[in-house]
Order: structure tokens, then C-alpha cells, then sequence
């Protein structure tokens, strides 16, 4: 092999055929002709109808997009890329969502089935309009710039000749294949952006396509190490022919195999998973508008819990399908996969920081026969669409009815559709436009920037949805200065994290304290604690808020059908009814209550089982 290769001496021995061409294509067109059945199902002239469904969704879609959502294009691969780095503890993050996406559907649903957008609930909660103008916009921003953008084929596919025209079309080739890689997806997310329902089905299309491509990659993983008993063994020699000398970095974690880790020295503290990674789920399921968009789309309260299980059990899935996937390319291919020194590491995948993030995708392209690679070509595009869809969408909906309404008081249903599908338009723009400044950071670089904005912006988000809910005393003064005084906390951290990137394996750690000693998921801690502490000391130290106002915090009135609405009112408000059935059937509330145990009790199990 050529000594200028990208992928160097790491070539894969299959190459990608017409059949698995074919098969990627027979996707796409699957999934348009999903996205077009399932768009003329709902009557999508209507705000309820674009942006929530029709408020008639089953459980079993609801549950498949929640999933789907979550698994987009950087966690799909990056799952397996840090289970090849540093093992197993990486799973906290998908089942750490059971306790989130429970406390979702009994808690929060039946708080937020009048509104539309989280936004609008604080509205409603503390009254006056700044907070949830904020909210909106902060919401939008985290979006452009560390979910759209960042969903592209370049992270599906890293830059090297393993993955023939893929690989040219997503980044080893010229320019103008790049900008036709990152159009095809978009442009497709972009026709299916027909609604909420169109989102939904696709999504249950994409999980479908994706767990059960994962699994036929597993097993086939586990077979070529010799069965899951050999994992732990295997994985402890999987060390690169090419180290820094005088470094451990090479070498694989010792505790590889363990969930829980060292509370100071850890790559992923125990203690940090615990409460840190709480918040952050919190936040991400119960207060984020792509995820809590799905739930309250559902036909009533018992269909919303349904698809909150059935998101938790196939989050628990992971962990043997793309986790453990991903440090088996590890043993098989260590010189690739694990590779430390910068120079080898820019050679196999044009990251000098490392080339964990190839671990999927070169199990695909060795283990994976023709046609079958092909479907995992498509189940990897499959979670860049997943994501893709459901960030228009949710965007699209902060921006008409939080933002445009408050330009526009007296918009009516016509006006809001087309603003909404407008702006779907304007965010693939602004997302690729942002794309050239993503670029230009490597690929840990640009993980450490989504940590960066994520971990530092979220916490405070989470500490005031908490309060709002669950203290009445809670008033507007408190709640805004909270979030800026978190705003101003986090800001700062995510400063100097941009300003001192974690250095590469052999260079000296010139980070100071506040990032070297101090891991992101415990600042998460101390930002929300910090933020929980200005919000109730502002309440305390001004009025308290109307009785009607804390009244917001409770459950909704139990009805069977929405309000109607006033005679010639075509405004916002009479397009944003309840739920249509928030009673429960003594059956099924029993069945999905036995289901949350049951579930509980598995995740338990398996995190006593891996500590």
C-alpha cells in the first residue's frame, strides 16, 4: 500500500459492491415513501397537526422515535468509539435515561400536556415573557451549533480508503464530493420535514433498520473474538505495534470492564455518573424539546408511559450491540483502531488525536458480507437521519410559537405553518454555513466542544424546570437571575475548556485546576446546585408568585376532549389543546406501572451485575 494512503497499511480486505449500493438506496426510498404515507395521515394544515402530530400517536412509534432521537449520528459511533477507548462505562450514559424517561412520562407529561413548547410551560409558570425568550433562543442556538451541524456524514464515515466511495464521497475525496455528501441526507430530512407524524414514523422505520443491523453485526463480532468470554481478555492485549514511548496511554484501561470508576482519577467517575450524568438526563429527557415533543404528540397519558418503556428498553441495548462492538474492533484491529502516535493516527484516519471513532464503521466494512455491509451503511445513515428529522422539526416549532408569536400576537393557523416550514429551510442553511468553522477542529477537538456547550449550559435549565415544578414558591425574578447567573458560570467554563483543549497522549497536561481536577460531570453538580441556590434565594427575597401561577406547576384537569374554541378564534392559543384523553384505563395504567417495575428491576440488575 502506498505510503501516502489515508488509510495507510490498514486497508480493509472487502469493498463495498452494487449490492450494497443498492440496499442503501432501496433505504432512502423506503424511507421517503414512509415519510410521505405517514405526512398525508395527519392533517397537517393545523398547528396541532404539524407540530404535534394530531395529538394522536400510539405508543409503539412514540417510543421507537424517543429511541431513534437519542441514537443519532454522534452517539451511534461514538458510542463505540469510546467503548473501544475506554470500555464499558460509557453505558451509564443510555441507561441512566431509564430513571429519566420515567420520571418524563409519570411526572412532567401530565404537567405539559397543554402547551406545546417547554418555553411556553416556564411562560405559563412564572409569568412574563423574558424567560422564555431566552429559553427559546438558548434552545435554538444549542441546536445549530452542536446538534445540526455536528450531524453530518463526515462522523459517520471518517476520511479514509477503507470506505471506497463512502469514505471519497464523506471526506477523502475532493471539495465538491463533501458538500454533495452533506446535501443528499439534509435535502432528504428536509422533504420529510411534513410534520411531527412524518418524524415519528420514520424514526420507528430507522430503529427497526437500526437495532436490527446492529445485532447481525454483533453476533458476527462475537464470533470472530470466540463467544463474550473472551472479551475482557482480548480486549487487555489489544495495544498498537506503534506507542509513545514512555507513556501508558497504549495500553487498554484496567478497569475496562467496571461501570463504576474512580471518583478522582476515572475517565468517567462514579460518583460523577451518578449525579452529574443525572442532571444531564434530566435535562436532555424531561426539558428538551426534540425528546418531550414525542411524548406529548401521544393519543393519551397511557400511550405517552407505553412509549417512555418501550425507549427504555431498547436504551438498554446498547451496551451489546454498539458498546462491546466497539472495543471487538479494537482487538481485531488494534494498529488501526487504537492507534496513539499522532502520525500513524493522521495516517489511518486523518486525526492526529486518535481514531477510536473508525471502530464501527471498520467492523462493517471487514466482518460484513455484500448487501449486509450495504444495510449497515444505511443503518449508520440511518441515525444521521433520525436526528436530523427530529432536530428540524422540534426547531422549527421553539422558533413559530415561542419567538413568532410574540413578533406576530395575532398570527393565524396559515401563517404559523408556513413560518414553521420556512424555518426548517433556514436551519439547513445556517447548519451547513457553521459547518467550515466545525471543520477546522479535529475530531477530539470537536468532542470536546460538544461536552464544552452542553455540560456548561444544561444544568441550570434542569435546576429550574425542577423548581418549577416541584416548589410553588418559585417566582419569576428568582428563575431568570438564576439562569443568568448559571449562564455566566458555565460561560466561563466552557471558555477555558475551548481555551485548553485535553492534550494528546505524551504532551504535558498545562490545563489549569478548575478543568485538570475538576471533571464536567461533576461541575454539572455544582452549576445546578449553584443555580437551584440563586433561584430560591431571588424567591425568597421577592413576592411570591400569583396562586394561578403556581397552580401551573400541578397536573393538568383530567378531560377526555380538548377545550373547543371561542367562536371565530383562529389564534395560536385555540391550536394547542390537551391531550385528548388524560384518564388512564385501570388496565393499562396497571400494565405500564408493572412495566416501569420490571424495568427498574432489569437495570438494576445490570448495573449491580457490571459495577
Amino acid at each position: 500500500m502506498e505510503g501516502n494512503s489515508t488509510a495507510g497499511s490498514f486497508a480493509p480486505s472487502q469493498q463495498f459492491s452494487v449490492a450494497d449500493l443498492v440496499v442503501v438506496v432501496l433505504y432512502f426510498s423506503l424511507n421517503i415513501a414512509v415519510g410521505i404515507w405517514s405526512s398525508c395521515r395527519v392533517n397537517r394544515n393545523t398547528v396541532s397537526g404539524y407540530f404535534l402530530a394530531g395529538q394522536d400517536m400510539a405508543w409503539w412509534p412514540i417510543g421507537a422515535s424517543l429511541f431513534a432521537s437519542s441514537e443519532g449520528s454522534g452517539l451511534f459511533i461514538g458510542l463505540a468509539g469510546t467503548g473501544a477507548a475506554g470500555g464499558i462505562a460509557v453505558t451509564g450514559f443510555e441507561w441512566n435515561a431509564t430513571y429519566a424517561l420515567l420520571a418524563l412520562a409519570w411526572v412532567f407529561v401530565p404537567i405539559y400536556i397543554s402547551i406545546v413548547t417547554m418555553p411556553e410551560y416556564l411562560q405559563r409558570r412564572f409569568g412574563g415573557e423574558r424567560i422564555r425568550v431566552y429559553l427559546s433562543g438558548l434552545s435554538l442556538l444549542l441546536s445549530i451549533f452542536t446538534k445540526i451541524s455536528v450531524s453530518r456524514p463526515r462522523d459517520e464515515f471518517p476520511p479514509s480508503k477503507e470506505f471506497g466511495v463512502f469514505g471519497a464521497a464523506a471526506g477523502g475525496g475532493t471539495l465538491k464530493d463533501l458538500w454533495l455528501a452533506l446535501r443528499i441526507p439534509k435535502i432528504c430530512a428536509l422533504l420529510l420535514a411534513g410534520g411531527l407524524a412524518a418524524v415519528i414514523y420514520t424514526d420507528t422505520l430507522q430503529t427497526l433498520i437500526m437495532v436490527l443491523g446492529a445485532i447481525v453485526l454483533a453476533v458476527r463480532a462475537f464470533n470472530e473474538i470466540g463467544g463474550y468470554p473472551n472479551l475482557e481478555e482480548a480486549y487487555l492485549r489489544a495495544v498498537p505495534s506503534k506507542i509513545v514511548p514512555n507513556t501508558t496511554c497504549h495500553l487498554p484501561r484496567a478497569d475496562a470492564m467496571h461501570l463504576f470508576r474512580d471518583p478522582v482519577s476515572g475517565d468517567l467517575p462514579w460518583t460523577g455518573m451518578t449525579f452529574g450524568l443525572s442532571i444531564m438526563a434530566a435535562w436532555y429527557w424531561c426539558t428538551d424539546q426534540v425528546i418531550v415533543q414525542r411524548s406529548l404528540s401521544a393519543k393519551s397519558l397511557s400511550h405517552a408511559k407505553a412509549g417512555s418503556i418501550l425507549a427504555s428498553y431498547l436504551k438498554m441495548l446498547p451496551l451489546f450491540i454498539i458498546i462491546m462492538p466497539g472495543m471487538i474492533s479494537r482487538v481485531l484491529y488494534p494498529d488501526a483502531v487504537a492507534c496513539v502516535d499522532p502520525e500513524e493516527c493522521t495516517r489511518v484516519c486523518g486525526a492526529a488525536v486518535g481514531c477510536s471513532n473508525i471502530a464501527y464503521p471498520k467492523l462493517v466494512v471487514e466482518l460484513m458480507p455484500s448487501g449486509l455491509r450495504g444495510l449497515m451503511i444505511a443503518v449508520m445513515m440511518a441515525a444521521l437521519m433520525s436526528s436530523l428529522t427530529s432536530i428540524f422539526n422540534s426547531s422549527s416549532t421553539l422558533f413559530t410559537m415561542d419567538i413568532w408569536r410574540r413578533l406576530r400576537p395575532g398570527a393565524g393557523e396559515k401563517e404559523l405553518l408556513l413560518v414553521g416550514r420556512v424555518v426548517t429551510v433556514v436551519l439547513v442553511v445556517l447548519s451547513v454555513v457553521w459547518l467550515p468553522i466545525l471543520q477546522s477542529s479535529s475530531g477530539g477537538q470537536l468532542y470536546v466542544y460538544i461536552q464544552a456547550v452542553t455540560s456548561s449550559l444544561a444544568p441550570p435549565v434542569t435546576a429550574v424546570f425542577v423548581l418549577a415544578v416541584f416548589w410553588p414558591r418559585a417566582n419569576e425574578q428568582g428563575a431568570f437571575w438564576g439562569l443568568m447567573a448559571g449562564l455566566a458560570l458555565g460561560l466561563a467554563r466552557m471558555g477555558l475548556e475551548l481555551a485548553y483543549p485535553t492534550p494528546r497522549c505524551g504532551v504535558p497536561d498545562p490545563r489549569p485546576w478548575l478543568l485538570a481536577d475538576l471533571h464536567y460531570l461533576h461541575f454539572a453538580v455544582l452549576l445546578c446546585a449553584a443555580t437551584g441556590a440563586v433561584v430560591v434565594g431571588g424567591s425568597l427575597l421577592t413576592p411570591p408568585p400569583p396562586p394561578k401561577q403556581g397552580e401551573q406547576r400541578t397536573r393538568a384537569p383530567r378531560t377526555l376532549h380538548p377545550k373547543p374554541p371561542l367562536a371565530g378564534d383562529t389564534g395560536p392559543c385555540s391550536a394547542t389543546p390537551a391531550l385528548r384523553d388524560t384518564t388512564e384505563p385501570p388496565v393499562w395504567a396497571r400494565v405500564c406501572n408493572v412495566n416501569a417495575v420490571v424495568l427498574m428491576c432489569i437495570n438494576i440488575f445490570c448495573y449491580a451485575y457490571f459495577a
